[in-house]
């Protein structure tokens, strides 16, 4: 069993998560949503197991370019382009919520800390990113009634690309932005359309 700071979970397959009509309250929508939360944090873990935390050496706005080729990747194969490597969608969505979860860690990180850190330190700040995600979906499907249970995946997914344009520019900007919530809001909405998305894909309950 995993533990998060919002709670226990127990590790699933895809064939574990269960679905659920649109109807449905908001209380299940969490367990889905971590659902979806567990499967991208085992793979950051097993990754860091591999590779140690060299993705550190990758600026934020170097992450934001990695989140933009896997979403125009994910546009891409919803178009019906022909597959060219034997990866699907989800695979890729998974991809953008973990490139976030490094962008956040990034953008909290003093410029002159080392690159190397222990793997219960980058977990720990991990999930505290995904804390702060999970606890703004929260607020925001509060406001807005589920409204992302009635969206197209291709929705999600253009919305993904949306942010990532804005995000871009206030890179450019170099904090000279004016009446914007900051690009940390952007990743978190970015990681939160991704795992909305995911539960479309597993739960079968949207078209693409």
């Amino acid at each position: 069993m995993a533990t998060f700071p919002f709670g226990p979970l127990l590790f699933m397959t895809d064939e574990d998560i269960p679905s659920y009509p649109s109807q449905d309250q908001p209380e299940l929508t969490l367990l889905e949503y971590d659902a979806q939360v567990l499967r991208c944090r085992t793979l950051f873990v097993d990754k860091m197991h591999d590779y140690g935390t060299a993705w550190r050496v990758l600026r934020p706005s170097s992450l934001t370019d990695q989140i933009f080729i896997k979403a125009q990747r994910i546009r891409t194969l919803q178009e019906g382009a022909e597959r060219k490597v034997d990866e699907g969608i989800q695979p890729e969505f998974v991809g953008i919520i973990n490139y976030c979860m490094m962008a956040l860690i990034q953008l909290e990180l003093p410029e002159d800390a080392p690159l190397e850190m222990p793997p219960k330190e980058a977990q720990a700040l991990y999930e505290g990113a995904l804390k702060n995600t999970r606890d703004l979906m929260q607020l925001k499907n509060h406001d807005y009634g589920e409204a992302w249970r009635d969206m197209r995946v291709s929705s999600l997914t253009d919305l993904i690309l949306m942010k990532l344009l804005r995000i871009k520019q206030l890179e450019d900007l170099v904090g000279g932005a004016k009446v914007s919530e900051g690009v940390d809001a952007g990743y978190m909405d970015m990681a939160n359309y991704a795992l909305f998305a995911l539960i479309h894909l597993t739960s079968g309950d949207s078209t693409q």
